[in-house]
């Protein structure tokens, strides 16, 4: 994906910034249960779409980077999953 047109996605996403070949995103939930249940049905979708996040937990955050290794970058299915994931984050973030 060209910088012009990652600029253009991200635009249309919330919260996420571009981290070298990556993009990222921090997500703050009320509590432990809520960052796993939000990971837990992340990890479906992610499934479906054979693409998987680099991503850690710690108590009640969720940090994200999104990248396609063997495109050595950001690609549409970057886009795709963030979009995803902030969809499912909004069920769980009040």
């Amino acid at each position: 994906m060209i910088p012009t047109d990652l600029q253009t996605a991200l635009s249309r996403l919330s919260g996420w910034s571009v981290k070298g070949d990556k993009i990222a995103k921090n997500y703050v939930f009320k509590n432990f249960e809520d960052a796993f249940a939000f990971m837990e049905r992340c990890a479906l979708e992610i499934e479906k779409l054979n693409h998987h996040p680099e991503w850690r937990n710690v108590y009640n955050k969720v940090d994200v980077e999104l990248t396609t290794h063997d495109a050595g970058g950001v690609t549409k299915k970057d886009i795709e999953l963030a979009g995803i994931m902030d969809r499912i984050a909004a069920l769980f973030i009040v």
